[in-house]
């Protein structure tokens, strides 16, 4: 579908309706804009919510995914390389 469309004050451009619907897009909808050689680009976007975790937190993940026991031997060392000692880490060890 192609139509042509007027950008108004602060740069803001009004998708028209037959193509909002065809997109399913609503009012307050996140859209990705990219400029290139051939032009604007401007599609949908998706916003997923990031945790950070905290180096603690990483080291108990790391220690309780383990497998067997060679991973979770790595898995210590990763953790006593991130300058944590695994030990003070509180954690369930894999099963032998």
């Amino acid at each position: 579908m192609l139509d042509t469309i007027k950008m108004g004050r602060n740069g803001t451009l009004v998708i028209p309706a037959p193509i909002r619907r065809k997109l399913g897009l609503n009012e307050g909808e996140l859209l990705m804009i990219e400029d290139s050689a051939d032009g604007i680009t401007i599609r949908p976007a998706v916003a997923l919510a990031v945790e950070i975790y905290p180096p603690e937190r990483q080291a108990a993940l790391l220690l309780e995914n383990a497998l067997d026991a060679a991973d979770y031997a790595a898995a210590r060392e990763s953790v006593r390389k991130m300058g944590i000692d695994p030990d003070s880490i509180d954690h369930q060890p894999p099963a032998p």
